[in-house]
């Protein structure tokens, strides 16, 4: 059954890509249950599902909690509700409650900590990487370090790519929808 958006993309089945992404779907469904149509979307590219899960999946200096604040609030800035709807499931599995998950893509948290690191992640996205000198400031007040903020670049960059994906393709929610905020 071929699923056609507004744009003319479809996500693409296990039968309409590469072996190698054949196998990275069999793991996916393996490991989630079921592929999630932005990766499957990923797979018209022989070599580029691998290569962003490698990305992706790479070791970071940010907790999955962390990673997880970062990538909602992203997708909120760049008004991807794919990866919205996404991380909002991924946020509750790391921990994060409803009212947290509502800050966060509010641009903020009660925790001193996350909220710099969230106010920094939508400064940065927000402004193509040319944050406030405040935010940055507060980041490292915070107790983050250089290479934490190399991190939370290298995470803003891996959720820009899946929002502008998502944006561009308007490939169907497979996830409970984001509800509007």
């Amino acid at each position: 059954m071929e699923n056609i958006t507004a744009t003319g993309f479809n996500v693409p089945t296990r039968n309409e890509v590469s072996q190698t992404n054949k196998e990275i779907f069999d793991s996916l469904n393996n490991a989630l249950g079921f592929v999630p149509n932005l990766y499957a979307t990923i797979g018209y590219s022989n070599n580029g599902l691998k290569r962003f899960l490698d990305y992706q999946n790479a070791k970071t200096s940010l907790t999955n909690k962390e990673k997880e604040a970062v990538n909602l609030i992203v997708s909120q800035v760049n008004e991807c509700i794919y990866c919205q709807s996404a991380h909002l499931v991924l946020g509750k599995m790391n921990g994060f409650n409803d009212e947290q998950l509502l800050n966060i893509r509010k641009g903020g948290s009660e925790n001193a900590k996350l909220n710099a690191l969230v106010k920094l992640a939508a400064d940065i996205t927000q402004n193509r990487g040319r944050a406030k000198n405040e935010n940055v400031e507060d980041f490292f007040a915070q107790g983050y370090t250089k290479e934490n903020l190399v991190d939370l670049i290298l995470q803003v960059s891996d959720k820009t790519a899946m929002n502008y994906l998502h944006n561009l393709t308007k490939v169907p929610v497979d996830f409970p929808l984001a509800e509007t905020i």
